[in-house]
């Protein structure tokens, strides 16, 4: 199909396609106009975000079987064939002549390029190699100075994942501060999200009104916009002594401070009850896997919340209840709360 029309099919089921570059685009009508429409034949919309444990599974099951066809001896060769110039040649020859693209997504309605990244992330053995010494961080400010944004070469350099490099950058670029948050810190925060938010809405609200009524209204912000989806990175470089996981971790307490009106709502009576309704929800809505829970529907087990408070109201929960939480799936997590740890709560209540 010609680009207009690739596009036009495309945006069905990826809406922001307008906006991806023309070779990407070219690329999914390709890959995946044609799985997509199959999908939507089957009744399953095409899925972002987060993957799940049974699509983990599904494209560990897709790299198990291509290897068996092909004869290749390791999902590292079959992934990262350019860390292996003597075989490159084999393995891109198998890779064509077995339809290696079709294979790895069968099964997983996604856009193709974003289960291959997920594949990269699952499959490479420079992914998990422990915190970093001393001596790393100083070879990688080095590896960026020389460099800079270059993580594909500079993976290669450090023995580690591009993400993880990139990551880990992102930690050490400034002087952070791991203490608690200063006054001076928090207000940064504070403008830097606001600046951020009221950039967005402006820029949606552009063909609603005009330049002066815009200068003298307020800017009406919906609640969600105001912690989902946040340019955490460039809220980072505006804070400048906090990298950006503490950014949103910071917000989230600052919002939930904000909606609770300062009421403590997980702690001593109220907390148990908190934990108890929390445990009961999420056993309610039988889901098998943590990305399929609306965690803001779940918000109200808590109180008037950010869904990232929930979140990690049961991230501490599950730690400090579940032995070996780490080997059980979700459903089984959820098993043991319910079974075990609920009725010593409501006792304790």
């Amino acid at each position: 199909v010609d680009l207009d029309t690739a596009k036009q099919e495309l945006e069905e089921f990826i809406p922001h396609v307008r906006s991806i570059s023309d070779s990407s685009v070219r690329k999914m009508a390709g890959r995946d106009l044609m799985r997509f429409k199959q999908f939507k034949k089957q009744g399953v919309a095409v899925k972002f975000g987060r993957f799940s444990e049974k699509e983990n599974n599904q494209i560990r099951k897709n790299i198990e079987e291509f290897l068996s066809i092909t004869g290749i001896d390791s999902a590292e060769k079959l992934l990262f064939t350019s860390r292996y110039p003597e075989d490159k040649e084999t393995i891109s020859r198998l890779k064509a002549e077995n339809l290696f693209c079709e294979k790895l997504s069968e099964g997983i309605p996604r856009p193709w390029r974003l289960i291959y990244y997920r594949a990269r992330k699952m499959f490479d053995p420079n992914n998990y190699k422990g915190r970093y010494t001393d001596e790393e961080k100083e070879k990688l400010k080095k590896y960026h100075a020389m460099h800079g944004n270059d993580w594909k070469k500079i993976s290669e350099m450090m023995s580690r994942s591009n993400l993880s490099v990139a990551m880990k950058y992102s930690e050490i670029k400034s002087a952070i501060n791991y203490g608690p948050w200063s006054k001076e810190e928090t207000q940064k925060l504070m403008h830097a999200v606001e600046e951020v938010i009221r950039k967005r809405i402006e820029t949606e609200d552009a063909n609603c009104h005009s330049s002066s009524e815009k200068s003298n209204r307020d800017i009406l912000i919906a609640r969600e916009k105001l912690y989902q989806k946040l340019p955490w990175t460039e809220i980072e470089a505006k804070v400048g002594t906090r990298y950006w996981r503490q950014c949103k971790q910071k917000w989230t307490t600052i919002l939930t401070n904000k909606m609770t009106k300062g009421q403590q709502l997980y702690r001593g009576i109220k907390g148990l009850q908190a934990k108890i309704n929390l445990i009961k929800r999420l056993h309610e809505i039988k889901v098998d896997d943590a990305i399929e829970v609306n965690w803001e529907e779940l918000s109200n087990a808590i109180g008037d919340v950010p869904k990232a408070y929930v979140q990690a109201k049961f991230y501490k929960l599950k730690v400090s209840c579940v032995p070996s939480w780490q080997k059980k799936t979700f459903s089984e997590i959820i098993d043991y709360l319910f079974e075990k740890k609920l009725p010593e709560l409501e006792e304790k209540l």
